[in-house]
């Protein structure tokens, strides 16, 4: 076709410079936790204590409540599983994926409120979450121990 009356459509789309390579992707991601800021770290934080809570913890809780509710050899047999420390530090931990699980939840009910949805207000909120959560696993870890 002559040039004058050639298609928009049918045109190649031409480069000015043909040896521009694309640029080469970054190979390695930092995906250290310490590099993340905090709202990151809570935001991962609150789906593996989400993924805890509901299927290891739920559950065992569900067969400890019923082998409990049994006799008394059930509620025995428990009261000697917990009296030993590894099972205590079971607790506490779970007790603290509780925690930060309920208090993550709440900030983010507060984020779809559209409050505290700034830079410096959302890391704070962050960091009092995770506050939270330490400060229930040590009340819990008062009361186990």
């Amino acid at each position: 076709m002559p040039p004058e009356i050639e298609s928009p459509i049918l045109a190649k789309p031409t480069t000015k410079n043909m040896s521009a390579a694309p640029k080469p992707r970054p190979k390695y991601y930092e995906l250290n936790l310490a590099h993340m800021w905090p709202p990151a770290v809570l935001s991962i934080f609150h789906r593996i204590s989400g993924a805890l809570l509901f299927f290891p913890i739920l559950p065992l809780l569900l067969w400890m409540l019923q082998s409990t509710l049994a006799g008394e050899e059930g509620y025995a047999r428990w009261h000697q599983v917990f009296a030993h420390p590894v099972a205590k530090l079971a607790v506490i931990a779970a007790a603290w994926a509780y925690a930060h699980h309920f208090f993550a939840g709440l900030r983010y009910l507060i984020l779809d409120l559209h409050l505290w949805s700034a830079k410096p207000a959302a890391r704070a909120s962050a960091l009092a979450v995770f506050v939270l959560g330490a400060l229930a696993a040590v009340a819990v870890a008062g009361c186990v121990w």
